[in-house]
Order: structure tokens, then sequence, then C-alpha cells
């Protein structure tokens, strides 16, 4: 499950028409409606894509309802990050700096700038379903992007094209009038195209000293989040490790983690995770490795994955695959052969 900051569900909810209930659309994603901001406040990118749905059926104008959203972006809203765009030396360089440090405001979007001959694309990779949700923040988040581009840019900025994978919504007009440049729908990137020269361009408070400041901070803010995002895989591996002597508790694998159940618990909850999924997913790796890489018997891996039974352990594995654990292992074979 991937994270998104509150912060685009707030924007997302403020932006909607006054008959709209924004409480109701921000306690829908898990945001409280009385709570300051707080861009540091993650919530899941399935909730957001939820809310995000919800609010443009709700919109009298839900079709430009993603175009307002990133047109209400601003650099201070985004923190540190915003801080190190707007005083990134030039565009370009504000680009780079969202290619390598988007990861601090959500972990399911990336970002890529691609040189060619006349400019550069400024890619936005973003996976998962391509449901109605997601193409709204697609559109959102490229419109977010044009409009801190505009506000950094020492000259009026317009790029040179704007790119979507999916099919346009109506006829497109609102969002050619709104990027003020050809928008194309139906195409193989999600992105901006802009000129070497706006690229080029200074920006008005680029400052390369204030812009090393906040490199450094994000870097550490950076290394924090790799060291998270890592938890999960720590604590699968744990469980691994332990699972011949039965099933663990997550008091014994925060012991093992050097923290305490609680905190261990808390930490897993705010990304996404309970510590009985994680078990499930460590048993189930286990079992497919041992069935794929060892010569063990249906009987040892039961053993070896938790099991006290070999019929518990079919259940589970049936549950996982789809298959029996004997005819998982006759497959892989047949693939090798």
């Amino acid at each position: 499950m991937g994270q998104i900051t509150s912060l685009f569900a707030w924007k997302v909810a403020r932006q909607t028409h006054d008959s709209v209930d924004e409480t109701a659309l921000l306690r829908s994603a898990g945001v409280d409606p009385d709570a300051p901001v707080d861009p540091s406040f993650m919530i899941s990118d399935s909730d957001y894509y939820a809310l995000f749905e919800r609010a443009a059926r709700l919109d009298p104008n839900g079709v430009e309802l993603p175009l307002r959203t990133g047109a209400s972006m601003l650099c201070d809203d985004y923190g540190a990050f915003g801080l190190a765009w707007k005083s990134a030396p030039t565009l370009r360089g504000s680009f780079e700096r969202a290619e390598r440090y988007a990861r601090v405001l959500t972990s399911v979007t990336s970002y890529e700038v691609q040189s060619t001959d006349d400019g550069a694309y400024m890619h936005m990779h973003r996976d998962g379903e391509r449901r109605l949700g997601l193409r709204l923040s697609n559109e959102a988040t490229i419109a977010s992007v044009f409009s801190i581009s505009q506000q950094v840019a020492s000259r009026p900025f317009r790029p040179l094209a704007i790119y979507f994978k999916h099919e346009a919504p109506g006829d497109g007009d609102a969002h050619e009038r709104h990027f003020g440049c050809p928008v194309h729908f139906g195409a193989d990137r999600d992105a901006l195209f802009v000129s070497n020269e706006a690229l080029a361009h200074p920006n008005q408070l680029g400052d390369a000293g204030i812009a090393q400041f906040f490199d450094a901070h994000l870097e550490t803010e950076l290394a924090k989040l790799e060291d998270d995002s890592s938890l999960d895989k720590r604590v699968r591996i744990q469980v691994s490790q332990a699972l011949s002597g039965g099933v663990p508790t997550i008091a014994q694998i925060g012991e093992r983690l050097n923290m305490s159940e609680r905190t261990l618990q808390r930490r897993l909850s705010d990304r996404g995770h309970s510590f009985q999924g994680l078990v499930d997913e460590a048993r189930r790796q286990l079992a497919e490795r041992l069935l794929t890489q060892s010569g063990y018997s249906l009987a040892d891996i039961s053993f070896l994955a938790g099991f006290s039974e070999q019929s518990a352990f079919t259940r589970a594995f049936k549950r996982w695959s789809g298959q029996t654990p004997r005819s998982y292992r006759l497959e892989a074979q047949s693939r090798e052969a």
C-alpha cells in the first residue's frame, strides 16, 4: 500500500464546490478536518484516490477539479521540498530536485527528467490501476508541477506540450486553456515537455547556497524514509528466521529489532502494514523459496514455515497462490525444464 501526504487531500477538498461537504470528504480518507494541515501526515493512496473520485462526482465541474487543485498548490505548501524547488538556480535544477526528493511527499510517484535536443520531458511515473481517482490525481500532479514552475520562473512559464496516458475527459479544451499549450491524451507518457530556454533561465529566488542547505536537509529526510521503508522487509526477515520454532509474536520480533512491541506496532501501522500480514507474507515467501529451490519434503517445508500440520500448510498455500504446494513445485520444475 502506497502513501501520499494528506496535504493533497486537503487541497482537493478545498477546491470543491461549496455544495460539497469538505468535512465528510476529509474524514472519508482518514484526515481529521479539525486538525491543522500537516504535510508529514500520510494517508494511503487508495483512500486518496477514492476521495478524489468522490469529490469529482459530487462537484458540478468535476472535470476541472484536478486543474483547480494543481493551480492551488504553492511552493511553500511543500515545506523543505518546496523551498529546495524555489531556491534551485534554474528550473532544470527544480525538476532535478523533484526527481531526487519526491519520496518525501509520496511513495507512489517518482519523476524523471529526460533531455532531448529541443528541451526535456518532466516524466511523472505512478504505478497502480488506472482507475478514475488515479487519473484525476495524475492530472492534478502535472497541474501542480505547472503551477509551481510558474511561481519560481523569472519569465512567464509555458510548457511546449502536456501528455497524459489516459483518454481525454470530454473535449480537452479546458486543459489546453489551463496549460496554454497542446495537451495530448492517450499518449505513451504522463509528462510536461519544456524548452531548453525555459529550463536554463534563472529562477526568481535561485540561490545555490540556500539550495545546498535544503538539499542536505532533504537528504536526511530521504535517508529516514529509506530506513523506514525497509522496516517491513526487516520484519519479514526476522519472522522467516524464527518460523522453524513456531510463529513468533510481535513482541519477540520487536525485541530482535531493538524496539518495543508498541513502537513496532505503531511504525508498521503508520506505513500501512499489519504484523499479521507481514507474518503471512514471510511464510508465503519462505514456502515458495523452499518449494522451488530445495529438495525438502512437503512435510519438512510445512514445519520450516511454522505450521504444526501439513494440512494447515496446504490450506494456507492454496489461499496464497490458488494451488497446492505440490502443484506449485511441479509447475516451477516444468518451467525450468
